[in-house]
């Protein structure tokens, strides 16, 4: 029993276990939604792992975003998930990027699985094109943000998503753009009232995690099948 996936292995067999451990999923986002990817990742046995953020810890994220802690405030984002990932498991090849991603950012990188966690529209479309140019699967998370409703959330093709105005937005560029259809997860749930003058929209843990860990799962399915 003193094997860290040991159950991983009971429940997916050796054979999956072994894929995960060979494989490498990169993350877009060490936020809300990120970071729950990152652990589950780092807990699945994930071999690499790949980390992509700019930002710094604040401590208005410590109520949504498991790297936000009181220590942790004002350190790299990419530099918690690395610390966080090695105690996780020593094993695991950790690779960070603190950066801004966008249309003119070159990354000689490419994952078995990409995870889109970030939510600036013209970033994310950048992903999808670079994914999709270097035929990359990837998985890619629509708004959290004003969603109290775990149970509301599921993942279905971008092109057949409601009830979510960040990916009415998305949905419109992918068709300009001519994109092909790729899966997302989002919330059916209508998005709550917004208590607050400032531009900043309210998000709680219980779905920003949800939707990181929804994603991982398809992750894990993609990767063993």
């Amino acid at each position: 029993m003193n094997d860290r996936l040991f159950r991983t292995r009971q429940l997916l067999g050796a054979s999956a276990t072994e894929k995960l451990q060979n494989a490498s999923v990169m993350v877009f986002g060490c936020g809300a939604v990120g970071s729950f990817a990152i652990e589950a990742l780092a807990r699945s046995g994930i071999g690499h792992i790949i980390v992509l953020d700019f930002d710094i810890v604040e401590e208005s994220n410590i109520n949504r975003q498991l790297f936000a802690t009181d220590s942790t405030i004002g350190t790299k984002k990419v530099n918690v998930a690395k610390q966080r990932i090695g105690d996780i498991n020593p094993k695991t090849q950790i690779t960070t990027l603190d950066l801004f991603f966008d249309e003119n950012t070159e990354i000689n990188i490419k994952p078995d699985f990409v995870i889109d966690a970030i939510d600036t529209i013209k970033s994310k479309i950048a992903i999808y094109r670079w994914c999709q140019k270097n035929k990359i699967p990837f998985i890619s998370s629509m708004g959290a943000a004003r969603k109290t409703d775990p149970a509301k959330i599921k993942i279905d093709k971008i092109s057949r998503t409601f009830a979510c105005p960040l990916a009415a937005t998305i949905r419109h560029q992918v068709r300009e753009l001519k994109l092909r259809d790729f899966p997302v997860v989002f919330s059916t749930e209508s998005a709550a009232p917004h208590h607050s003058a400032t531009k900043d929209f309210g998000s709680i843990i219980t779905v920003t995690g949800a939707f990181g860990l929804h994603m991982v799962n398809y992750a894990i399915k993609y990767l063993i099948k």
